[in-house]
């Protein structure tokens, strides 16, 4: 027997709806911290499936900060209803905030040309101190090489309204939670003097 409190609790932290944690919190024996765990890998997979749905609609957000810097970025959903949701508008307008302070060049590692990333290797090989045992350079260049993509790829930053999870991981939370793919299409940023 699962306690409805417990049921209340589960679904004020997760957002999910009162069947599924009462389904979680059964196969979980009424462990809180286990049914969240089960909950969110359940989530997980729901979201690898949103991704593949297409998105056609969506909104522009925008954000000046101070009259020096300009960001519009361009976010899409299956559905008007959903570009109409207060989650989906809150979660825009973090972005743009994002795109402004956080100054990334690209959405996801994917969108990276070749030939940047070969760039920045020779200029992080160069910067590793030579001779190091077989293998060691490899995952030098590995861990920096993350660093990179944490910089310049905005999926991959850590968000500015909570470090300790980065932005791709905010936009699965929002999928999960809303029940449609939610895809970041494009952006522009501008800062004042900037050529």
């Amino acid at each position: 027997m699962v306690d409805k409190k417990i049921i209340k609790k589960l679904r004020e932290i997760s957002g999910a709806g009162m069947m599924n944690c009462k389904n979680a919190l059964s196969e979980a024996s009424n462990d809180l911290k286990k049914a969240l765990e089960i909950l969110r890998k359940k989530g997980l997979a729901a979201v690898a499936k949103r991704m593949q749905k297409e998105t056609r609609e969506g909104s522009i957000f925008s954000y000046v900060h101070r009259s020096k810097i300009g960001v519009l970025v361009e976010i899409n959903c299956e559905t008007d209803f959903v570009a109409r949701n207060e989650e989906f508008k809150k979660f825009g307008k973090n972005i743009a905030m994002q795109i402004a302070a956080a100054h990334p060049l690209y959405i996801k590692k994917e969108n990276v040309p070749q030939e940047v990333i070969e760039k920045e290797k020779e200029v992080l090989k160069a910067q590793i101190d030579q001779p190091k045992r077989e293998g060691i350079v490899d995952k030098i260049l590995e861990g920096r090489l993350r660093k990179f993509y944490e910089q310049v790829c905005l999926l991959e930053q850590p968000f500015i309204k909570d470090t300790n999870i980065k932005v791709n991981h905010c936009l699965g939370e929002l999928v999960a939670k809303i029940g449609e793919n939610i895809v970041i299409k494009r952006f522009a940023r501008y800062e004042l003097g900037e050529i």
